[in-house]
């Protein structure tokens, strides 16, 4: 196709691009439209037989079952420290010298068992001067009594009655003083008791802060007593915890209703298991306004009193009876923002989210606690390679519960309770 245009003599050139198509004939403007036409048809034609066609990917293919359904029991999770269920401080009675010392620093001590003793010389010699006192008193009563005895037999023939009264009294005061002196020696012999200082509970005692040789102030002087030691009783001992509002409020209903004392199981820090047991037995009689809590107790047997005061724990109590839950891989739990899916299969294959809202983990299966029915077809395997909505190629699977792993004594306790399948 020649598209030459040849210009008349005398005739102009056009000095754009319009003004030489504008001088082009019908034929010339067709021939220049239908070129770049032809081109492409020619390059698309050429590409479509030189390169292969790419086939469709095959569906991904995912596992899927239907959510478990077991008994469960409940448990919410508390930290708390362990105290003494007694705590004695122990001082003396009387004042004076330590002259020895009858315990080991941290040992078991029995009620009545002897402590410290407290130098005795002094109150055994305020003791014998007491009996002396009472000795005395005892004979003056006797003249009394023998005087007035004489006065009652002769009165009227050559004792006057006041005479006689006059001895009656005489006799009266005798009594008083005598009972005086009884009680100046019973003191006494106290004190002499007192220079004994001996355990007043069953428990671990600590160290000694008075060695032998130094004085010691008693309580008993008005001043307070000198402190020897201190005694924790450790055989039962208090866990005490603060709790919701929300779990007063649960314990009492369930109280109400006649439902049995909630259990409380314990572990310490370095412990896998739950193995220190106990019940609740306190609850206090207000909420803290500030924190909207209660502080709450437990006692736990100790009978080796491996336990002690001041020892954080773990705790977790039962939340009451066991309750009929669908459990499903926790693997299989997805995060969508701020929701919580599990991706679910229909019956043509499609894969669809569903929210739904999780209980605690037991045996490596999640708690669901709403959004699934025992019908749904739970992905359980192959869901991060499947998009929602798009179809799938399923492949039946079964739940079953993970074996029980050692848990790491160093990681954090769980922040939304838990719970253990029934019989196990």
């Amino acid at each position: 196709m020649n598209m030459e245009t040849k210009f008349e003599a005398g005739e102009s050139r056009p000095r754009s691009l319009t003004q030489v198509i504008a001088r082009l004939s019908r034929s010339q403007k067709i021939s220049l439209i239908a070129l770049p036409l032809a081109l492409l048809a020619g390059v698309a034609l050429v590409e479509s037989r030189g390169a292969p066609v790419i086939a469709a990917p095959p569906p991904v293919t995912v596992t899927v079952a239907t959510p478990l359904v077991r008994q469960v029991a409940e448990w919410d999770d508390y930290s708390g420290r362990f105290e003494a269920s007694k705590s004695v401080e122990v001082r003396p009675r009387v004042s004076g010298a330590i002259v020895a010392l009858h315990f080991t620093d941290g040992s078991i001590v029995h009620q009545g068992q002897l402590l410290f003793t407290i130098d005795p010389r002094p109150f055994v010699a305020a003791l014998a001067e007491a009996k002396a006192a009472a000795q005395g008193a005892r004979s003056d009563l006797a003249i009394a009594q023998t005087d007035y005895g004489r006065a009652v037999r002769l009165q009227g023939l050559a004792v006057p009655v006041s005479d006689v009264d006059r001895l009656r009294a005489k006799v009266q005061a005798a009594q008083a003083a005598l009972a005086a002196a009884d009680a100046r020696v019973q003191s006494r012999a106290l004190d002499v008791g007192f220079t004994q200082v001996r355990a007043p509970i069953t428990g671990r005692i600590s160290y000694r802060r008075i060695d032998p040789g130094n004085l010691v102030q008693g309580g008993g002087s008005g001043a307070e007593g000198t402190l020897l030691t201190t005694i924790n009783a450790l055989d039962p001992i208090y866990f005490t915890f603060d709790a919701s509002e929300a779990l007063f409020l649960k314990a009492r209903r369930a109280r109400e209703s006649g439902e049995s004392q909630s259990a409380v199981e314990i572990k310490l820090q370095d412990e896998a298991d739950y193995r220190w047991h106990g019940r609740l037995d306190f609850t206090d009689n207000g909420l803290d306004e500030h924190s909207g809590t209660i502080r709450l107790r437990a006692v736990v047997s100790n009978p080796t009193q491996f336990l002690t005061p001041g020892m954080f724990g773990n705790m977790r109590l039962s939340s009451g009876a066991t309750t009929p839950a669908l459990l499903v891989p926790d693997a299989a739990v997805q995060t969508d923002q701020a929701r919580k899916i599990v991706l679910v299969a229909g019956k043509d294959g499609s894969v669809t989210p569903r929210p739904v809202v999780l209980g605690p983990v037991v045996d490596g299966l999640r708690v669901i606690r709403s959004g699934l029915t025992i019908a749904d077809k739970v992905v359980i395997a192959g869901g991060q390679l499947v998009l929602p909505g798009a179809k799938a190629q399923i492949r039946p699977g079964k739940i079953e519960p993970a074996p029980a792993a050692v848990a790491d004594a160093t990681a954090p306790a769980p922040l939304n309770g838990e719970a253990t399948l029934v019989g196990n």
